[in-house]
């Protein structure tokens, strides 16, 4: 969530396909289940609407959730969006595991290290910011192996005794 002044708060809701060099970037006034659920139809009735099934990868933030669906559209077409979804959540404490995190910390660095005065220009600063990112196929150098993982992630494993 980003800032903008005391009163005027936004959400930045941001999805990326790492290996495309693919992100989108949408600006609300809030962070509800609504709004989340309405980005959740635009990425698969708009950006991949010939996809059968859609893998996200996200927080664990309580807006995130299939039931989200339920609470904005009608059950047949959360049900027809549900079904596309295949969730994965990043561990508690792990959203540094999470890439759309490293879109939003370079998106920061590049785009949101001033005061913006309203969401208009936000929308707007973003989405050059996106253009001109998806225009030169900036992906995701991750280097984070299944290795690393086991080690970094040990606590998270089973501990199985001989």
């Amino acid at each position: 969530m980003a800032s903008m002044s005391e009163t005027a708060p936004a959400a930045i809701f941001i999805f990326t396909e790492p290996l495309a060099g693919w992100r989108h970037v949408a600006v609300r006034e809030q962070r509800t289940r609504i709004e989340w659920a309405k980005q959740i139809q635009e990425l698969l009735d708009v950006h991949y609407k010939d996809a059968p099934k859609i893998k996200l990868v996200m927080d664990n933030l309580n807006t995130h959730s299939i039931a989200s669906l339920y609470q904005a559209f009608d059950p047949e077409t959360a049900r027809r969006l549900a079904k596309r979804l295949e969730i994965h959540y990043t561990p508690k404490h792990g959203s540094w595991l999470n890439i759309a995190e490293i879109e939003l910390s370079v998106m920061t660095r590049q785009c949101l290290g001033r005061r913006i005065p309203s969401i208009a220009e936000l929308s707007s600063k973003l989405a050059e910011w996106e253009q001109a990112r998806n225009q030169n196929q900036k992906g995701v150098d991750w280097q984070f192996t299944t290795d690393d993982a086991r080690i970094k992630l040990k606590r998270l494993y089973p501990q199985f005794k001989d």
